[in-house]
């Protein structure tokens, strides 16, 4: 297991890669890539892990993956079918100049704001609409759908999602031991976990294990846990009607809900009671 130089399966006589996944789980190890990665999530929520950062995923959605950021779509396992349009390239696509004639300068700065990758806040079904049009055209009609989406995409409203860059220097050492960690994190967060433990999967001691997340991650590796276990009580909040804050809180690893509240608030600004209102009053308004 390990952050693999993946490499993205390109067909003959085609250079934009349309790619279209339904099965019970997405791609589940850890990679990252040479090209730029658009995703749509038709159907499937999980979590995302990118460079240094978690985020939930839910149906509808549409993110940007910048080149050579490991990443992964973590499905949830009650799932029965899962659903996503992704759209491969890079910069040299359609050749070393294209993205330089003058006739593309409006979508230039595509390439720069993907670098961290993004998810979309606006645009959202319009989007949708033509990464699902896209996968049944004509090669000619798919690039102008593509060069259409850029121009959408470079005046859209946008949520950074890593400042982190993956040290291309690291090989396949780091990518294994990160894998590691990372599995174990995600099948083991809402249990309690000992850093004597985790420490111990790649075999090192805890303080050496603390030096090395923090190197390729940029955040403590307590940091990350919380964030993560953040993220799974906020789909708790928002698909679950029937638990309670204390049942939420236990099923995403916090001992107490004094901490559970603590916690969330500083990482969301509100306590999970004010969210899941938050939220119900969204959903009300554009049901």
């Amino acid at each position: 297991m390990k952050v693999q130089p993946f490499q993205v399966p390109k067909p003959l006589h085609k250079n934009l890669i349309v790619q279209v996944d339904k099965s019970k789980t997405f791609y589940k190890t850890l990679h990252r890539h040479n090209e730029l990665q658009l995703s749509l999530i038709v159907k499937g929520t999980g979590k995302l892990i990118i460079g240094d950062s978690v985020h939930p995923f839910n149906d509808g959605e549409f993110y940007a993956i910048g080149a050579n950021i490991p990443h992964v779509f973590k499905t949830e396992t009650t799932q029965k079918e899962v659903h996503m349009i992704s759209l491969f390239f890079t910069e040299h696509t359609f050749g070393a100049n294209f993205f330089q004639l003058s006739d593309l300068q409006e979508i230039a700065p595509f390439f720069k704001t993907t670098k961290d990758g993004f998810q979309l806040l606006s645009h959202t079904k319009q989007v949708g609409s033509i990464m699902n049009e896209i996968t049944v055209v004509s090669k000619l009609s798919r690039i102008i759908l593509f060069l259409k989406l850029l121009s959408i995409l470079c005046n859209a409203e946008k949520r950074h999602l890593t400042n982190f860059k993956y040290p291309k220097e690291s090989g396949h050492l780091v990518g294994e031991r990160m894998q590691v960690i990372f599995d174990y994190v995600l099948h083991n967060f809402h249990q309690q976990i000992k850093l004597q433990n985790v420490s111990s999967l790649i075999y090192m001691t805890p303080n050496a294990f603390c030096k090395f997340f923090k190197q390729h991650t940029n955040k403590s590796f307590f940091q990350f846990l919380i964030e993560l276990r953040i993220e799974h009580a906020c789909q708790l909040l928002l698909k679950n009607n029937t638990l309670s804050i204390a049942e939420i809180a236990e099923l995403s690893g916090f001992k107490s809900i004094s901490n559970f509240n603590r916690k969330f608030k500083a990482h969301k600004g509100i306590i999970p009671s004010s969210y899941h209102q938050k939220i119900m009053h969204i959903i009300a308004a554009n049901g």
